[in-house]
């Protein structure tokens, strides 16, 4: 399904500008490594422009905000919609606190995002301004199950319509949507919320896989987010026979991201359409 994804990543070797947080800033740039890319961090507002200029794609992470970055994630994002490549919005902890909502809301007023990547409460306060943010983490009443399904679905394909943006939404059930198709992703394991980082690293693959596709937006997030799934999956299955804990497991996580490919997502995803 995704084999021209994956095509594209190995010839392009895609150079991904993250303006990240730095709790998770060397996991990320392992994990775009590992998916073949390249990390450059860069978020000083002398260097920004210059360093978007020269890369495939921007990652706009909100997770550790402050006066400075903010005004270098709006001069990178201007510069990354001027050349066409895709900008990628992590919404980190949005509506834990009127900094992050409020520049969330500035960020969209001034750049152009391709995907919007985040847990369900945070894109109900992308969506809406309020959601149940429990810190960094979606709350236990905003997750995504079959029951609400549909309601999720919904509310990803409205705010794709308003931002112009691919919308995933990470959870028990993820879900990639663009105004007219949606995919229903299964993959991953529950452990996976229990290290630092995993959502982080999963939009810089995104990012990744989006600045080799251009113009397959939707395909490209969906098989990124399927294979760090499936890289969840596969490490905790690794951890059970080492006997390991969580660090091991975010070592796994990493190596199999390494290995994905093209043969390896289609025997493992577990993927659906509408």
């Amino acid at each position: 399904m995704f084999e021209k994804v994956f095509e594209n990543i190995d010839r392009t070797i895609p150079l991904v500008h993250n303006i990240t947080n730095y709790v998770t800033v060397n996991d990320v740039a392992n994990m775009i490594l590992a998916c073949g890319g390249s990390p450059i961090m860069a978020d000083d507002m002398a260097e920004v422009e210059e360093i978007t200029s020269i890369c495939n794609s921007l990652v706009i992470n909100i997770g550790t905000l402050n006066d400075r970055t903010i005004h270098s994630m709006i001069l990178a994002g201007k510069k990354a919609n001027e050349l066409g490549n895709p900008v990628i919005l992590d919404p980190v902890g949005a509506g834990a606190s009127k900094l992050r909502t409020n520049t969330v809301y500035e960020l969209l007023n001034e750049v152009k995002f391709t995907v919007i990547r985040g847990n369900i409460s945070e894109i109900k306060t992308v969506y809406a301004g309020s959601g149940s943010t429990q810190g960094v983490d979606a709350s236990i009443e905003d997750l995504v199950t079959n029951h609400n399904l549909d309601e999720m679905i919904e509310l990803a394909q409205r705010l794709s319509r308003r931002t112009g943006a691919v919308i995933a939404i990470t959870g028990e059930i993820d879900i990639v949507a663009d105004e007219k198709k949606v995919y229903m992703i299964r993959n991953g394991h529950e452990i996976m919320s229990k290290i630092t980082g995993t959502g982080c690293m999963l939009t810089a693959v995104i990012g990744a896989y989006c600045g080799a596709n251009k113009g397959d937006t939707l395909d490209s997030t969906a098989a990124a987010v399927s294979a760090m799934g499936l890289c969840g999956e596969l490490a905790y299955e690794k951890l059970l026979k080492t006997n390991g804990g969580t660090s091991s497991f975010r070592t796994f996580l990493i190596d199999y991201m390494s290995v994905m490919n093209h043969s390896l997502l289609e025997k493992g995803s577990k993927i659906e359409t509408r």
